[in-house]
């Protein structure tokens, strides 16, 4: 897709958004911290389009999908959907939790612990178009309707109980009752991950059908950076609660412009025996998320990082058409080696 993002087709912003969830016990006797989750992230979403984030655990991924979901209350910033903040009434410019649910829906990881076991699959996927105010004939006709449309004959599979089914045949009926209430926005939380590759590569093309069928926009979470790149429009990469680079998913790995994207991407795997490295393209942990390092917070495991780098935290700087990347190197006059001169 990679349409520009303007006002006019922007589905989701997100402006500011922190979460940090506090120690309840001092650490090693001092004052109790906070553990920094999501640092000050902004981003918006095009309507239609396919936005991957992607970044090693713990950098902020599946927190960042559940503030956006309004599962976690976060601790500054806010959501904004079609225009309007998400938690707060239409008399002061928003959309209440309730009408924002209709409209935003999540796929979990885990096929199974997703479902109720006491449920039928129909149960389950007409639960909440229910509590929606559908009455039960027609709820159930919805979950009947959607099981269709995952590949799913409903004479076979609505009856039956979560344990009955396979792993990929629960995804489809999690993906089923995701798009129950019709959205416009579902956020993908690793939803292939625990899937075998013939598997995975089944419901991904579900997914892009889906998509086309009903004009779904994608929030897409994964730590596997091919499938990111087969189904994004655009990717971005986050780090120990930051963003550190955002654009165009061809842009970003034809040529990434932030030396933890590029180690990301070297550390795919490589069938080609002539290309395969013997050296990790990344050493080390990430840094204690409650007392990151100063300045780039990348500094202390890139092989690039100088003393600029832990004075100045690097701002997004513009690389190309909707590219960018938080990099000192990137930025005219940071004090960095590699940094490109000011123009006169």
């Amino acid at each position: 897709m990679n349409q520009a993002i303007t006002p006019a087709n922007t589905l989701l912003s997100v402006n500011g958004l922190v979460c940090h969830f506090p120690l309840k016990a001092p650490l090693f006797g001092k004052t109790p911290g906070v553990v920094r989750a999501v640092d000050g992230i902004d981003f918006a979403l095009a309507e239609g389009e396919t936005l991957g984030i992607v970044g090693e655990s713990g950098c902020g991924k599946s927190t960042t999908s559940r503030l956006i979901m309004a599962l976690q209350k976060p601790t500054a910033g806010e959501v904004i959907f079609n225009g309007l903040a998400v938690g707060s009434d239409a008399s002061a410019g928003g959309i209440t939790l309730n009408d924002y649910r209709r409209q935003v829906q999540m796929v979990f990881q885990d096929s199974s612990a997703s479902l109720n076991p006491r449920l039928t699959i129909a149960e389950s996927i007409a639960f909440a178009p229910g509590i929606h105010g559908l009455d039960r004939a027609e709820a159930t006709r919805r979950a009947h309707e959607m099981l269709d449309a995952v590949g799913l004959d409903p004479a076979r599979y609505a009856e039956r109980y979560p344990h009955e089914l396979s792993g990929g045949q629960r995804q489809r009926v999690n993906i089923a009752r995701a798009l129950a209430l019709r959205p416009k926005l579902v956020i993908l939380d690793e939803p292939v991950s625990a899937l075998d590759k013939s598997v995975e590569a089944q419901v991904l093309n579900l997914l892009g059908d889906l998509k086309q069928r009903f004009g779904l926009t994608y929030l897409f979470i994964s730590h596997d950076l091919n499938v990111v790149h087969h189904v994004s429009d655009r990717v971005l990469v986050m780090y120990l609660g930051q963003i550190v680079e955002i654009g165009p998913v061809d842009d970003i790995f034809a040529r990434p412009g932030h030396p933890y994207t590029k180690a990301l991407l070297a550390s795919r795997p490589n069938l080609l025996p002539g290309q395969r490295r013997s050296d990790p393209p990344l050493l080390g942990d990430p840094p204690n998320p409650i007392n990151p390092p100063s300045g780039c917070r990348f500094r202390t495991r890139c092989d690039r990082a100088e003393p600029p780098c832990s004075d100045t935290p690097p701002p997004l700087t513009t690389l190309g058409k909707d590219h960018q990347a938080a990099c000192l190197m990137n930025l005219p006059g940071s004090g960095h080696s590699a940094a490109p001169g000011i123009a006169a």
